[in-house]
């Protein structure tokens, strides 16, 4: 599978990358968003990620309400509240680096992709600009790494996604499983997706999970193989503003970054073998060849004088598997009832 270098990250190789999701829960007050990112940092994350947007490029004014909102305002007035100052883009960068976390930022228009380019190490593309391909083109051509989210598409059009921005040359792409509901329903988040675009394109995933628990959907994409998790937070969800509602706080940001880092500690690396915490039940507790009673020197092993027992502080005897195998045998020193029997002290009749 091909690996994506973000940073100082290398995505594909390892550790998950977890990008937290300010988008534009600033509510335009610039202190929010430096609170915003320090929160992201405390909390362990990666990367803090904001959106460049303008509604001129989102949507006509005349585009109305949307249901989901509650509200009458119509989304071309909501978008033009949330849009981020382009001046920003520099101060929020520098405040990242300050604090040790890469600056992310959505693109939605060209405009956006030229203010960004100095300052963002890849670009993200949000899922209802995933099928524009004349923007995806317009973005590979900067020659930065590009992640994908998917929302509200088929697998026909993820597709056409990673074509279009692959025929116009760029080849480090990530693909991240998302379903575009806000909040969405642990059981639309479908985690197995992500498996499914490793496969089918080779190239890191992950998801954009816009689920209300902090833990599930994220540890379950670990589990899955996710290369990165995506998730909104916010300081409040009493906030004024669109996205707060369905974002997780401080807290819960905290607690799934713990999550997903002992959900990889679980997974481990796929390679059976005793591990070092085993070692004193490897000693005690499995099952070795032992004398059942007194055995004198000479004498005979028999199923009578031997019996396949765990060692506890005894001296550990030869593995089960060789029972049938000295039966037979006879004793070169006598072995007291509970010791282990070892290939030293026995020896077969034609010696």
């Amino acid at each position: 599978m091909r690996t994506v270098e973000l940073g100082d990250e290398t995505i594909g190789a390892g550790s998950t990358f977890v990008i937290a999701e300010a988008g534009s829960n600033h509510n335009n007050n610039i202190s929010q968003a430096k609170q915003l990112i320090d929160v992201a940092a405390d909390a362990g994350a990666d990367a803090v990620k904001f959106q460049t947007f303008r509604a001129k490029t989102m949507y006509p004014e005349s585009s109305g309400a949307a249901d989901y909102l509650d509200t009458d305002e119509s989304l071309y007035n909501l978008v033009s509240e949330m849009e981020m100052p382009y001046d920003w883009i520099p101060k929020l960068r520098d405040y990242c680096q300050n604090r040790d976390i890469l600056f992310l930022s959505t693109p939605t228009d060209r405009r956006a992709v030229d203010e960004l380019f100095d300052y963002v190490p890849a670009y993200k593309i949000a899922s209802f600009t995933m099928s524009h391909h004349p923007f995806l083109r317009y973005v590979a051509q900067q020659g930065k790494p590009v992640i994908l989210s998917t929302g509200a598409h088929g697998m026909s059009e993820v597709v056409e996604a990673v074509e279009t921005l692959q025929s116009a040359g760029l080849d480090d792409i990530i693909v991240l499983q998302c379903t575009s509901s806000y909040p969405a329903p642990l059981g639309s988040t479908n985690v197995r997706v992500i498996d499914r675009f490793k496969r089918k394109f080779g190239l890191p995933s992950g998801l954009s999970d816009h689920t209300l628990d902090p833990i599930i959907a994220p540890s379950a994409a670990v589990a899955t193989g996710a290369d990165i998790i995506e998730k909104h937070f916010t300081l409040d969800n009493s906030m004024d503003g669109p996205d707060h509602e369905f974002a997780i706080e401080p807290a819960e940001l905290k607690d799934m970054i713990s999550s997903i880092r002992k959900t990889e500690q679980v997974l481990g690396d796929g390679e059976k073998e005793i591990q070092s915490v085993e070692k004193e039940m490897h000693d005690i507790a499995r099952r070795r060849i032992h004398a059942s009673t007194d055995i004198e020197e000479g004498e005979q092993l028999t199923t009578e004088n031997m019996d396949i027992l765990r060692s506890g502080k005894n001296e550990n005897g030869l593995a089960p598997k060789f029972f049938d195998e000295v039966i037979g045998m006879h004793t070169t020193e006598h072995i007291s009832s509970g010791e282990g029997i070892t290939w030293d002290v026995i020896q077969s009749d034609d010696l």
